[in-house]
């Protein structure tokens, strides 16, 4: 399900509950890297990041921050595999 007027990309729901997507992607540019928060204030659960030029990503819950280390704790990285996405997101 899609709600592009609320910043929401995706609608998913695990049986009980409904989450709020949004998905991004970014260049993958080394260890230091900041993630800006251009979804601030909107009603979002996870913002999932691809980078680019990797074959990568991060879930991360939504934050408040206007930016926030690619390393941080809360984030999980997986390989861009299905398996290892969700694997990834049920630990979450």
């Amino acid at each position: 399900m899609l709600d592009h007027g609320h910043k929401t990309d995706l609608l998913i729901s695990d049986g009980p509950h409904f989450h709020r997507l949004q998905v991004k992607t970014f260049n993958s540019t080394g260890e230091n890297q900041r993630i800006q928060n251009c979804w601030k204030g909107s009603d979002i659960d996870y913002v999932i990041l691809f980078a680019r030029n990797g074959d990568w990503g991060i879930i991360t819950p939504a934050f408040e921050s206007t930016s926030r280390s690619i390393q941080h704790e809360t984030h999980r990285k997986f390989k861009k595999t299905k398996r290892d996405f969700l694997r990834q997101f049920h630990q979450i």
